[in-house]
């Protein structure tokens, strides 16, 4: 008799949230990944942890409560420190300059960064929402190098000419186009069509910073 073929595994991507402004990424990732129903694999740095505190109301335990599995940062026996452990990549959202730098070196001191590194040895794609400017020299030779190892940089820059209305079209602008280079299409983007979008009302360059 031939064996039952197995099942397909569900997809599933490690997120890391480090100690960056902007942690507002990471959460909306969670969020998406789950509604796309992507096994979510979170690790936070102290760090991140700290900058969570200051940026939302939320707590920790609320954070990890919206992930399939959470780790600390130091714990570097969890699966997700092994390449046998087969995901889809790795999104790092925010990504502090710490952590920007340890990837690029191979400089795995914890979980996050070691997650990182094992999935580009294993030629698995790893973006990196950096936060940081202005950049001195060495932020960019770290993103280079970050580069040159296979991750993606991806600052997070927001797109206007969807013309966004509140902060929370900016941030799913951004996670959905992180998501397109994962060939995963949440809706969450506004194509662009080469047009720009039909006037609605009467604009002015003094009104127009109240529309965002």
């Amino acid at each position: 008799m031939h064996k039952p073929l197995p099942s397909t595994p569900r997809r599933r991507m490690i997120v890391g949230i480090s100690g960056a402004t902007g942690v507002i990424y990471g959460l909306r990732l969670l969020q998406m990944l789950r509604e796309l129903d992507i096994e979510t694999h979170l690790v936070m740095t102290k760090a991140g942890e700290r900058t969570l505190a200051y940026e939302t109301d939320l707590k920790v335990r609320e954070v990890r409560a919206a992930a399939d599995c959470h780790y600390s940062d130091s714990d570097i026996g969890a699966t997700i420190a092994s390449g046998s452990f087969r995901t889809m990549g790795m999104v790092v959202a925010p990504c502090s300059v710490r952590s920007l730098s340890a990837i690029a070196t191979g400089n795995t001191d914890g979980l996050l960064s070691r997650a990182a590194d094992v999935c580009l040895k294993e030629r698995r794609r790893v973006v990196l929402l950096f936060r940081e400017a202005p950049l001195h020299a060495g932020h960019i030779r770290s993103m280079a190098a970050a580069t040159e190892n296979g991750a993606i940089v991806f600052p997070p820059v927001p797109a206007f000419y969807d013309r966004p209305q509140t902060l929370d079209d900016m941030v799913n602008h951004t996670i959905g186009r992180v998501l397109d280079l994962y060939d995963i299409d949440a809706g969450l983007v506004h194509r662009w069509s080469g047009r720009p979008p039909e006037r609605t009302e009467t604009a002015s360059i003094a009104a127009a910073p109240n529309n965002i």
